[in-house]
């Protein structure tokens, strides 16, 4: 084999091992942050329940914990925080501004990625529980009703005045190679004790 044919393939093989490289390296770091903006938050929520006032997870965030989600079925346990933008959504599900605040009666709205912190939403099945504590450090706790696939250029959340709802939105498709996209993953739930009377 010609000199010049070889190190082309060299070329070749040592610019494809540093794109691979380069993607696994991108993906573990989005996890690692994700993953160490928890241990954080978990930190500043405690100090928040304890001293009854906002506690911010680092000197410099623009944002802070206003809830705690969980999932009892599952080892889900996460600390949702004020603002959905997508510089919010990298260190945690977000609550998103003018929805009722978490825990309280009306529609709450949380956002996250589907990649990291709102993956398991795809799991998640009707008649399963979710529990959201609120800064007063009582738990609400709601049963998911559905989920469904909406096109966020048309669908619109409905407001479910008078009633305690919680909406987890994320991307779809789960598996999408290109980030965004018009497709949104909702789950919504309902409070237990409204679920119960609904069922009647």
């Amino acid at each position: 084999m010609p000199r010049r044919i070889r190190y082309l393939c060299l070329g070749a093989a040592i610019t494809s091992i540093s794109i691979g490289l380069w993607q696994v390296g991108g993906a573990v770091h989005i996890q690692a942050k994700a993953w160490l903006a928890q241990a954080l938050l978990q930190r500043a929520w405690a100090a928040t329940l304890d001293g009854g006032t906002t506690a911010r997870p680092w000197p410099w965030a623009d944002t802070w914990p206003v809830a705690r989600l969980a999932v009892p079925d599952t080892d889900i346990d996460q600390i949702v925080l004020a603002g959905a933008s997508g510089r919010i959504l990298a260190f945690g599900p977000g609550h998103v501004a003018g929805s009722a605040h978490p825990g309280m009666r009306g529609h709450s709205i949380l956002g996250g990625h589907r990649d990291t912190h709102f993956a398991f939403l795809a799991d998640l099945q009707p008649g399963m529980e979710l529990r959201l504590q609120a800064p007063d450090g009582a738990w609400r706790r709601y049963e998911v009703l559905t989920s469904e696939v909406v096109d966020s250029r048309h669908a619109r959340l409905m407001p479910y005045e008078g009633r305690s709802v919680l909406s987890l939105v994320t991307c779809f498709p789960f598996d999408a190679i290109q980030p965004g996209g018009p497709l949104r993953y909702v789950v919504s739930a309902v409070g237990i004790e409204q679920a119960k009377e609904e069922k009647l």
